[in-house]
């Protein structure tokens, strides 16, 4: 015990107290404000003493992995480590570092380092010179999702690979440049004077090693990592609804349809339970909300009445808003959608949740709705990682940028897509989550650093007497939803408050489909879309339930 005290004052005295680490993902670095990286464990103070008195630490030996510029020190690493606050260096923390990706140097290829890879970073990603710039990716996905699509699968209409579009793919650099990487794993923290980005590995159930941390530097950053799904503070809604943003959220949902569906045949089982376990609810009429709700009224009409013809009489689906669905939309198309949904069998409930329990919703005016699946789909807000960064933010918490999607407060630092906002001063408003805007706005950012490399500005702190060029501009082309039936909303007004072309019916279906199906990444997954449409409209859905 005298050792394990004598360590455990030594580990102080050497800077070495890593923090507390929060349970489950609710807290991550609060207040980094001139990030750099925290203190690892002295080897002085573990050295001399039995290491098993601190089981979750392990020793990460010295590696070197040659030209690839890749070192990893001894270093010990915390198991269940969560994102900690990154304090300001001291001289006494110099000598110790993090597995690192380290700074380029003199003649080669200065470094973009991309953090996410949704529709902003993959559409940056997919522009960006590689004979001009080094590209590192960081997220804990190696995929791009398209999401309009994204309901179709969780009905069957679409399998899952077909709205999934691998990194590597979208800029090949990443799979066959040397000095080009894609890392598995989520940023914790941002040391803007240092221009060093701290990750940490995604793990897995299965996967031999502890998710460990490691470093990256950069010349160029570019914060595309997104939003997180709203919850508004409500009680027991992360612990029992599903939200609709990543692929496997759309294999969970279709695995909990099929499981309800299956499980209410069996013998034993009552009405009043049959009822719940068939009642869908969707919390939400955005166009996410009303599109899952439009697949999942085709699956009961079409799929459900002839596959599971002893229970086609229990099943429905209930839509909750607190306001109107689609409000973004024009008034006739919100009266089209509503009248349509009501009569292809799905129920429209004006209401506020209150509460989220695992069978039952209660509403804020007392009433109980009992279901068997629940989707959450209320919009998007900042997410933890974007929370934590010590930058000016936009209204609504998001990362500030100025016209040319700058962080104006620190050197080489872009942000764009969710996780990015303007600041009140530019005069311009905070552009919604739309995956149009992420686009638009990484298809003018790959354009605006392709131009400062060509200058010679893509190194650190080279960049500040480079022209920019015109600020970036968004001009909104219109929206689509789809209803389910072979029906289709377009409204192409630019603003809310324009006149415009507003289309609903079979029409408007038609071009929803042609539009996607040509916006959809590769000619792969292009493919895979017909064919699935196709073998949808001829054999009807698939309903394996598989895991």
């Amino acid at each position: 015990m005298a050792l394990v005290r004598a360590a455990r004052s030594s580990l102080r005295r050497s800077g070495g107290a890593v923090g507390i680490y929060a349970s489950e993902r609710n807290k991550f670095c609060e207040g980094i404000s001139s990030l750099s990286h925290p203190a690892p464990i002295s080897e002085n103070a573990v050295a001399g003493f039995n290491s098993s008195y601190i089981p979750s630490i392990q020793r990460i030996n010295e590696i070197s992995l040659g030209k690839r510029g890749v070192k990893f020190t001894p270093q010990y690493q915390f198991s269940h480590a969560q994102a900690q606050v990154v304090e300001d260096s001291d001289s006494e923390h110099e000598s110790s570092k993090y597995p690192s990706l380290e700074a380029t140097k003199p003649g080669e290829k200065p470094r973009v380092v991309v953090l996410g890879s949704g529709w902003a970073a993959c559409r940056f990603l997919k522009g960006l010179d590689t004979k001009l710039y080094d590209v590192v990716c960081i997220s804990p996905r190696n995929h791009m999702v398209f999401t309009p699509l994204l309901a179709s699968t969780c009905v069957g209409t679409l399998e899952f690979r077909s709205v999934a579009e691998p990194v590597s793919q979208i800029q090949k650099a990443l799979a066959k440049d040397p000095n080009s990487y894609f890392f598995l794993a989520s940023c914790s923290g941002v040391d803007t004077h240092k221009h060093e980005v701290f990750c940490e590995t995604v793990g897995d159930q299965g996967v031999s090693h502890e998710p460990y941390r490691f470093k990256v530097a950069y010349d160029k950053l570019v914060i595309a990592s997104g939003a997180d799904p709203l919850t508004f503070g409500i009680k027991g809604v992360r612990e029992n609804a599903f939200f609709l943003r990543e692929v496997y959220h759309a294999q969970e949902i279709r695995k909990k349809l099929l499981l309800n569906l299956m499980l209410s045949e069996n013998p034993g089982i009552s009405e009043e339970e049959k009822e719940r376990l068939l009642h869908c609810v969707v919390v939400g009429g955005g166009p996410t909300g009303v599109e899952f709700s439009g697949e999942l009224s085709d699956f009961i009409m079409r799929d459900v009445r002839q596959r599971y013809a002893h229970v086609k009489n229990y099943i429905r689906v209930t839509l909750i808003e607190a306001n109107e669905i689609l409000s973004s939309f024009d008034v006739g198309l919100r009266q089209y959608a509503t009248k349509h949904l009501t009569k292809v069998g799905v129920r429209l409930v004006r209401g506020v949740v209150k509460e989220v329990h695992p069978n039952k919703i209660v509403l804020s005016d007392g009433s109980d709705v009992p279901y068997g699946l629940l989707v959450w789909s209320t919009g998007v807000g900042p997410s933890e990682f974007v929370r934590s960064l010590n930058v000016p933010k936009s209204p609504g918490g998001r990362v500030g940028v100025d016209e040319w999607l700058r962080v104006p407060s620190v050197e080489d630092v872009f942000a764009l897509g969710d996780c990015a906002g303007f600041l009140e001063h530019t005069g311009k408003p905070v552009l919604p989550a739309l995956a149009q805007v992420a686009e638009r706005q990484g298809k003018y950012l790959v354009g605006l650093l392709n131009n400062i490399g060509k200058q010679n500005g893509g190194k650190a702190l080279s960049a500040k007497e480079i022209s920019l060029g015109d600020p970036f501009v968004y001009k909104h082309l219109g929206s689509m939803a789809s209803v389910g039936r072979y029906k289709a909303l377009v409204d192409l007004r630019q603003s809310k408050d324009e006149k415009g072309i507003s289309l609903a019916g079979f029409v408007s279906w038609f071009i929803w489909r042609s539009a996607y199906l040509t916006r959809v990444i590769s000619w792969r997954n292009r493919l895979y879309v017909a064919m699935n449409w196709a073998t949808t409209l001829v054999f009807g859905r698939d309903n394996t339930r598989i895991g």
